[in-house]
């Protein structure tokens, strides 16, 4: 084979694997996430001291908007899902004061263990 066979030969997987690459670094920025943008929002002191049972929500993750049918509620119970599997919130991670975003929130955290929820505020679900 020569060279210029290898090379046409190897083109097409290449810019399979690139696209493919580019796909996976846009996807991790599609999330709505709390990532300063409130810095001058008057919401931005409520965002800092909200807390769960689990402790303050901004401190070690970074809490993003959740679409309505990303979560439910069941007999009191929340579930959302967060990179396409869906979870259980624990009870003591539901803030339970009023939703001034309007919207639905969660902080989840990723661990050795994988992946748990810090805190979570239902949104209007509507």
């Amino acid at each position: 084979m020569s060279g210029r066979q290898l090379v046409r030969r190897c083109k097409v997987p290449l810019r399979v694997a690139g696209l493919a690459l580019l796909l996976g670094l846009v996807s991790q920025f599609s999330h709505a996430r709390d990532d300063g943008r409130y810095a001058n929002s008057p919401l931005k002191p409520w965002f800092d001291s909200l807390k769960s049972g689990k402790g303050p929500c901004c401190s070690d993750a970074d809490g993003y908007a959740v679409a309505d049918p990303d979560w439910e509620s069941k007999s009191g119970h929340y579930r959302v899902r967060i990179e396409g599997e869906w979870h259980d919130v624990p009870e003591d991670a539901v803030i339970t004061e009023p939703n001034r975003a309007g919207r639905t929130m969660v902080w989840p955290i990723k661990g050795w263990g994988g992946l748990t929820i810090r805190c979570f505020m239902p949104g209007s679900m509507t």
